[in-house]
């Protein structure tokens, strides 16, 4: 009797741990292919950088992506490989482009600034420039906040002067509330969570980096999927 007792309850244990199994699986499936309605973002896009390796964007526009950031610039010296074929590439396609540049309190503004700027040509149609802000790897510095506002401030001022266009701040929550630079600076802020749509920034995002675990044809591995404000 005691082992039919317990040969019932692992049985319905078994059971449980295959369905929370299969239920886990579906999920990440759908995660892997999700991303906002078209009706309430009716404008949506990737951001990339050379870890993506080359990219097919044609079969990217043609899976509903409107426009691409691409990776420029990272701190004061580093330039992504795979930039100049993907600046040019997504303009063959008649697809918005961007240019991003990864910014690093370890580094001085001016210098970062000067690498964008040197890396990124002055383009009248492309889309406004964007810094994404956060704490980088292998940066262990924490500045007080008046350093770091003024430093962003001379960034987007450089960046500015360059591409005569205001600099879209892609921010991250930690680093916000650290700093608090959707405050201090009145930039619009493309704001990073995936899945639920973020209300971290002083003020209302503009951008929304909804999943940066999303497969599409044409891209290999994850792409950082996002959109548009409606």
């Amino acid at each position: 009797m005691a082992l039919r007792l317990w040969g019932r309850r692992i049985g319905r244990a078994g059971a449980l741990v295959i369905v929370v199994g299969l239920s886990a699986i579906v999920a990440w499936t759908f995660a892997l292919s999700w991303r906002p309605s078209a009706t309430s973002y009716p404008y949506q896009g990737v951001d990339v950088d050379e870890s993506n390796g080359p990219i097919d964007w044609w079969t990217v526009r043609a899976g509903g992506a409107d426009f691409a950031y691409v990776r420029a610039t990272y701190g004061g010296t580093g330039r992504d490989t795979r930039f100049a074929a993907n600046w040019a590439d997504v303009y063959a396609t008649g697809m918005r482009r961007g240019a991003l540049h990864v910014y690093s309190i370890c580094n001085l503004a001016v210098d970062q600034a000067n690498n964008f700027n040197t890396t990124v040509p002055r383009d009248r149609d492309s889309l406004p420039a964007a810094v994404f802000i956060d704490f980088t790897k292998g940066c262990e510095s924490r500045p007080v906040q008046r350093i770091v506002i003024d430093e962003l401030r001379r960034f987007m001022t450089m960046v500015e002067e360059h591409t005569r266009k205001p600099v879209l701040m892609k921010l991250s929550r930690r680093f916000d509330a650290a700093y608090g630079v959707s405050a201090a600076i009145p930039r619009p802020v493309w704001a990073v969570q995936d899945f639920f749509p973020p209300d971290y920034a002083a003020r209302p995002w503009r951008m929304w980096q909804a999943n940066d675990m999303r497969r599409i044809d044409g891209v290999s591995g994850a792409v950082n999927w996002d959109v548009v404000a409606p």
